[in-house]
């Protein structure tokens, strides 16, 4: 295809198939909620909930045992799970969203695959590194990263209580990450990507994923029906995370991190030849 291609659609092919290849388990996963909500009877043995609970732990197996997932990118997986399942103990007690349809593997509301939900977006991340072989610079301080997605997922909870800090948390992202560049590659060409644009695209996909939940009434926010949008709202509310999930991720792949721009150990794992996204 890329032989007979124009170099630049040839490479958005690519990119694409590369794409949809690192979000395999987040694809099944969406895949499950369509096809579960089309077949599933009240009066089957098994809840849905249950059933996707089992589909996921299935899937989460066979890629490690395929090594489609590396051991590391499995440990990103397991933070992914825990930190989300956390969040969603404490947002459905609060009322913000809810898991209406009834299920055995549910503690206090929440359907124990929800967490593979959160997980999927690791998997994403872990595998999208990996795969377009991407390094991220100029980083700045580990620490000062850190201190921001700290900052950003105690928002998530303190906002019922005290003012929302989102905005100046929107700010921060862009003061922190903004002169850090995602650096891939997609073929023979390494191109790059300011960050925070990255992450407000990948915002955007999470955002209609989410609505195939809704869609499916797998969860509803409060107010919600079936028939209703996801609130174009939680585009920022996805932004925010993913720097969570970025940061959680580098916990333990921090080989792709570059302090300076392009130092010497980016040149030597990309392309000498290297465009501006979405090149020239």
């Amino acid at each position: 295809m890329r032989r007979r291609l124009p170099h630049w659609a040839g490479e958005l092919v690519l990119f694409g198939l590369k794409q949809a290849w690192a979000c395999l388990f987040g694809g099944l996963m969406l895949v499950a909620l369509l096809v579960s909500k089309a077949l599933w009877q009240p009066g089957w043995a098994i809840a849905r909930y249950d059933a996707l609970f089992v589909f996921a732990l299935l899937v989460q197996i066979i890629m490690l045992a395929a090594r489609l997932e590396t051991a590391r990118e499995a440990r990103v997986i397991l933070l992914f799970h825990l930190t989300g399942t956390a969040m969603e103990w404490f947002k459905v007690g609060a009322g913000s969203w809810a898991y209406p349809e009834p299920g055995l593997l549910k503690i206090m509301g929440v359907p124990l695959f929800s967490g593979f939900m959160y997980a999927s977006v690791g998997s994403y991340m872990a595998r999208v590194i990996r795969i377009f072989a991407m390094r991220f610079a100029p980083y700045p301080p580990f620490a000062v990263t850190t201190l921001l997605a700290g900052a950003i997922y105690v928002n998530f909870f303190a906002h019922h209580y005290l003012p929302d800090a989102r905005l100046a948390l929107f700010a921060a992202t862009v003061l922190v990450f903004g002169r850090t560049r995602v650096w891939f590659t997609i073929g023979a060409r390494a191109y790059w990507m300011p960050l925070p644009l990255a992450a407000f695209l990948t915002s955007l996909f999470l955002w209609l994923a989410e609505n195939v939940g809704t869609l499916t009434g797998t969860w509803l926010y409060a107010g919600q029906t079936t028939l209703n949008a996801v609130s174009l709202t939680k585009i920022g509310s996805w932004y925010l995370l993913l720097y969570v999930s970025f940061v959680t991720v580098t916990l333990v792949m921090r080989d792709a991190l570059e302090p300076g721009v392009r130092g010497s150990r980016a040149k030597a794992a990309l392309p000498a030849e290297a465009d501006r996204w979405p090149g020239q």
